[in-house]
């Protein structure tokens, strides 16, 4: 069930947590599943975000409700804008890795459910990675090669996905500074950082600068290759939105980007991030709705409802964000929900 909160609406949250020493292994999540919070009552419209945007001829209005954002688990979004469809990081198979249980197994082999994948895809125009990481890559090149989609990427995520058959006509390379425009949206890929645990360090760093010697076959085989993230305008009169593959961020490149929708990962409690939470929320200028992602269990199926990953501190997010920016609206979203443009369940 969606949650949507106002920051006077909720307490603050301890954020301490114990973790365990498989922690070390993770720059996402680990350990056993608990269940998805229960939804706290929904409060009156807040802090205004597509109207933000919004001409006196509410042209704002009616982008809003042109477009309709799907949270695909993870940090994956589905973004629809006139009939075009925009994905970003879509990890739909969620195979097992042990990252969740027994612990994170490096030569756990990659694998696609097509089925799974076709049933939640459409028939995407454009694919936005932000890293190359199993969780945000794995399903990528399926979708290149059966959709013609465009790929846009770092030179890592290149280099993988032609060793894994995709067209390199299919993929442009980026490195954070560019504004695209593609037809009815606008993408501004911004530079951006991998989190990192207690050590200062995460799973699978490194660069690719030519193809790999062999075909990636396993988690390992998909290096981080440097992290991006992105702001997509729909349309002339927005709303836009700043997507995070990662919770860590470069302060000096999102200054001034000021999204309406912020979906922003959530931190592990372990996270050495200085001030993550507040300094993200000022350098974007206080966004009018903030959505917290990559908190969920991304080995379980999108069937359900979220399982809530141990390790990642929502609760205390939540909190932060509330005093960070007090104006903000919260919106924990689900998987089975429509949203639009302002990210209230759509209406049918």
């Amino acid at each position: 069930m969606t949650q949507d909160i106002h920051a006077s609406d909720r307490p603050d949250v301890p954020s301490s947590r114990r973790l365990d020493r498989r922690t070390v292994l993770r720059g996402a999540a680990l350990g056993a599943a608990s269940p998805l919070i229960p939804a706290t009552a929904a409060t009156a419209a807040t802090a205004a975000t597509a109207s933000a945007t919004a001409g006196r001829d509410g042209s704002g209005d009616r982008a809003t409700r042109s477009v309709s954002f799907r949270w695909l688990g993870t940090t994956g979004w589905r973004i629809d804008v006139g009939g075009r469809t925009v994905l970003f990081d879509p990890y739909l198979t969620r195979f097992p890795t042990g990252l969740f249980g027994s612990g994170l197994d490096p030569e756990t082999e990659l694998r696609t459910d097509p089925a799974v994948v076709d049933a939640h895809i459409g028939r995407p125009e454009l694919v936005l990675v932000s890293h190359s990481h199993w969780d945000h890559l794995g399903d990528v090149p399926y979708i290149a090669r059966t959709t013609g989609a465009r790929v846009i990427g770092t030179e890592t995520t290149y280099h993988l996905l032609t060793a894994l058959g995709v067209d390199p006509k299919q993929i442009s390379v980026v490195k954070g500074g560019e504004v695209l425009d593609i037809g009815t949206v606008t993408v501004e890929v911004v530079p951006g950082l991998h989190s990192r645990n207690k050590n200062c360090s995460y799973f699978a760093p490194g660069t690719l600068n030519a193809p790999p010697a062999t075909v990636p076959r396993t988690i390992a085989d998909l290096p981080e290759g440097d992290t991006l993230a992105f702001r997509v305008t729909a349309g002339e009169h927005g709303p836009s939105a700043f997507l995070m593959g990662a919770s860590d961020f470069d302060e000096r490149a999102v200054r001034g980007l000021r999204p309406d929708l912020a979906m922003i990962a959530v931190p592990t409690a372990t996270s050495t991030t200085h001030h993550y939470v507040p300094r993200l929320l000022d350098a974007l200028d206080a966004p009018g709705v903030v959505v917290p992602v990559h908190w969920d269990n991304f080995e379980l199926p999108l069937t359900g409802s979220p399982v809530r990953d141990p390790a990642m501190d929502l609760d205390a997010f939540l909190a932060q964000v509330g005093k960070a920016s007090p104006a903000t609206r919260i919106v924990v979203p689900d998987y089975r929900t429509v949203y639009d443009g302002d990210m209230r369940p759509a209406r049918r």
